[in-house]
């Protein structure tokens, strides 16, 4: 399934993503607010039942009077976490009746609305797949990671690669003909073939998206600890070794030739896509556009105000009850940050910034707000303009980071 890129009526419509703040495990690596519902034996559930419904009430409430801030609809559904696919197929069904309930997707004979999920190998059932496609949900995102046992054993990944496969299958089966694969590079004790193998069998799946990340090592988290111990753990066989930056820029490399030649668009620094499959939803971040967040740790981006829901579920519920937002961290940014955003998310895409756009939005030509960092990397050759838009040079997309920082 195609979409169009009508830019006017997206603009004009919020993007809506949604929260569930549930893992059968959390992965080492994971940063992101979510919750452990934990597995016995014999893969045996042991759910905090409780917990998931506290959620789903508090939702369903922070729904019903959010409706009010989407009164054109909205033009695409993300729904992340955590692991969705971790609820029951009752609990998703509660969930997504919700969603159909409260918010408007766009649709017309030119486009349907993108409709995500995202889950982990291992976690689907036909049930699951049945209700997610009877509730109109039109593209899924599988977190794969990589197709090596042993990798993803080292990051604590629950599945294996089996399950990886297994589960393309079912979705395939299901019907959704829009499949993104998440794989990770810059893993404990991954080498340059190992990573080869894995996105070489991503191809063979023929996915129609696939998301190239680097592992973040981000502090606080399981993975974090086991490779910086410090003295409390010595007896452990860590630390863990990760690849280093000079074999993490081949692996990038290589999987960006790889992927080119096999038909896929770079769209974005770390997102390739089959021609008119680019993810719509996250384009929305990526253009600085408004977008809804909702549940316990949600992000939301309004006006020019940004708010992030706070990160407990049973006072969650307790303010979206009270029709009260539950902001844990908000802020209202000046022209100058969002003229900083627009810089450095643009700069992420393979479009670019769009400069017209940026002159008539803010009332300011860019080269007038940045003109010392253009004047830098332009003369070198990291930045470059071309039909109007400002872009920055395919050969320094894995360095991205460093050269964005300097427009802070």
């Amino acid at each position: 399934m195609c979409y169009s890129n009508n830019i006017l009526s997206l603009a004009q419509r919020p993007s809506l993503y949604v929260h569930v703040p549930f893992c059968l495990k959390k992965c080492d690596y994971c940063a992101f607010y979510s919750l452990s519902l934990g597995q016995g034996a014999h893969g045996r559930d042991f759910r905090s039942h409780s917990l998931v419904e506290i959620y789903l009430e508090g939702l369903a409430a922070e729904m019903r009077w959010r409706q009010k801030d989407t009164p054109l609809g909205v033009s695409s559904l993300f729904i992340g976490g955590g692991t969705p696919t971790a609820l029951s197929e009752t609990e998703l069904e509660v969930l997504l009746t919700g969603i159909n309930k409260y918010f408007r997707f766009e649709a017309s004979a030119e486009k349907i609305a993108e409709k995500t999920v995202e889950g982990n190998p291992g976690t689907l059932t036909p049930g699951k797949l049945s209700a997610l496609r009877t509730f109109g949900i039109n593209r899924f995102s599988l977190g794969v990671q990589s197709f090596n046992d042993e990798l993803l054993r080292q990051v604590g990944r629950m599945h294996c690669a089996d399950d990886a496969r297994r589960s393309i299958k079912e979705l395939r089966a299901a019907g959704f003909d829009n499949l993104n694969l998440d794989l990770m590079f810059g893993l404990p004790g991954q080498d340059l073939r190992t990573w080869q193998k894995s996105v070489e069998e991503a191809l063979a799946w023929v996915p129609e998206h696939l998301s190239v990340y680097g592992l973040m090592l981000e502090e606080g988290t399981e993975l974090f600890k086991r490779v910086y111990p410090g003295e409390s753990v010595k007896e452990e066989p860590y630390p863990l070794t990760l690849p280093d930056d000079d074999l993490q820029a081949d692996m990038y490399d290589w999987a960006v030739g790889r992927l080119e030649r096999a038909g896929y668009v770079r769209y974005e620094t770390s997102n390739f896509a089959r021609p008119g499959y680019e993810c719509q939803h996250n384009l929305t971040y990526w253009h600085g556009r408004e977008y809804l967040g909702l549940g316990p740790g949600a992000v939301s981006f309004q006006g020019r105000v940004r708010s992030k829901n706070v990160e407990d579920i049973p006072e969650y519920r307790e303010l979206a009850r009270a029709g009260r937002e539950a902001p844990e961290e908000r802020e209202e940014l000046s022209e100058r940050e969002r003229m900083t955003e627009r810089v450095i998310l643009g700069l992420r895409l393979a479009q670019g910034v769009d400069l017209a756009a940026f002159a008539r939005d803010f009332g300011v030509r860019l080269e007038d707000i940045f003109r010392d960092v253009l004047e830098k990397y332009e003369s070198q050759g990291i930045l470059f303009r071309e039909k109007g838009y400002l872009k920055l040079n395919p050969r320094y997309f894995f360095i991205a980071n460093a050269v964005l920082q300097e427009f802070l």
